[in-house]
């Protein structure tokens, strides 16, 4: 049985996930109603020559602007909100703390009240289409549309603080953010809990772990390390190198994004993590010895020998886990990628897209 098309207004959509996210609607065969900043971290190109069937349309606008996000939801009528927009790199929070709570917290608050009008808006509709339908088809529509509606905000597993050597974050982990960036999404996530329990919006929140794969700004480790060691420039790790992250490919958290709007309960919490906790040095050593495969260097050298420690990031949380049992058990998340394959795949697809990368690099500097 075919799915009838939707219709999702995602925000970030030109950013590392929220494109993947795009391109997995598209080759779903639904419509997407993309709107982004296009700061640093998001890319036009990332949504040209998407895979799939789906139609995508681009707005260029921030989501601090309530009335062009009441306008879209208005004309496009879409059946979710993804919210992906926020300032995302802990480095530039602890720099400029203030477009981290002009994005992820004000920008939050304009989009649920945006989203808030626009749903109260869908059941006058079902109302008025009941009373004057002259058949039942009409008035199902409208109610069912005022029903399906979500509001989906993406979080981060860094909203809960640092874990010592054993466990793993949950859906009822207590929130203790430690930087600028984390503080500002735990804030966001608080107004989503709130605009659902009093309010009555059908929102919904996923917290993830570390991300990885293609179309990633290289500020974060991954794609850095792979930008610096083919420039020939250090790798910078902070510390002693062992702080210890999960990772999750982005395809695999998209997909897991998607079964929560599809199958998870309203002011329901959902974590999505990797299941492959690596320290932070083994992460880069990987990518050393992976390049040493792929691209070798003259006279023998080893990537390795660009590593170098540098001190510590303030407030550097030590380890973090995410037990993604629940979304396994209500929402049937699984897992395609593996941390070896998906980083390899990662890695060969930074190589073959060069052009990309000085793009990117470029606007940032701009």
């Amino acid at each position: 049985m075919e799915t009838k098309p939707k219709t999702y207004l995602v925000t970030g959509g030109a950013g590392f996930i929220g494109s993947s996210f795009v391109e997995l609607l598209k080759t779903k065969g639904h419509r997407t109603v993309v709107l982004d900043a296009l700061t640093y971290a998001g890319h036009r190109a990332n949504l040209d020559n998407l895979q799939g069937s789906g139609e995508v349309h681009f707005i260029q606008g921030q989501i601090q602007d309530g009335e062009l996000v009441g306008r879209l939801l208005r004309e496009f009528q879409p059946d979710a909100v993804v919210n992906f927009a926020a300032e995302s790199h802990v480095d530039r929070s602890i720099e400029g703390p203030a477009v981290f709570i002009e994005t992820n917290i004000l920008g939050t608050y304009q989009l649920l009240e945006q989203s808030l009008s626009y749903w109260r808006s869908l059941k006058e509709q079902s109302a008025t289409a009941e009373a004057a339908a002259a058949s039942s088809d009409a008035s199902s529509a409208a109610q069912s549309k005022h029903q399906n509606f979500r509001y989906l905000q993406i979080s981060t597993d860094e909203v809960y603080g640092s874990l010592g050597e054993t466990g793993k974050f949950s859906e009822t982990t207590s929130y203790q953010p430690n930087s600028p960036y984390s503080a500002s999404k735990a804030g966001a996530d608080h107004l989503v809990r709130a605009w659902h329990h009093t309010f009555g919006l059908p929102t919904l929140t996923t917290n993830c772990s570390n991300n990885y794969g293609p179309r990633q700004f290289p500020e974060k480790l991954i794609p850095l390390m792979i930008h610096n060691a083919l420039a020939g420039k250090a790798l910078p790790v902070y510390g002693t190198g062992k702080n210890v992250r999960d990772w999750i490919h982005v395809e695999d958290h998209c997909a897991g994004i998607f079964l929560g709007l599809e199958k998870g309960t309203p002011g329901s919490t959902y974590c999505f993590g990797g299941n492959a906790e690596m320290r932070n040095l083994d992460v880069v050593e990987g990518i050393c010895s992976l390049l040493n495969e792929l691209r070798p260097l003259s006279g023998g050298k080893k990537y390795q020998e660009q590593i170098e420690f540098v001190q510590d990031r303030a407030g550097h949380d030590w380890r973090y886990a995410i037990d993604d049992s629940l979304a396994q058990k209500e929402l049937g998340f699984t897992r395609r990628h593996n941390f070896a394959t998906g980083l390899r795949s990662t890695l060969e697809w930074y190589l073959n897209n060069t052009e990309w990368v000085a793009e990117v690099l470029k606007r940032d500097q701009a």
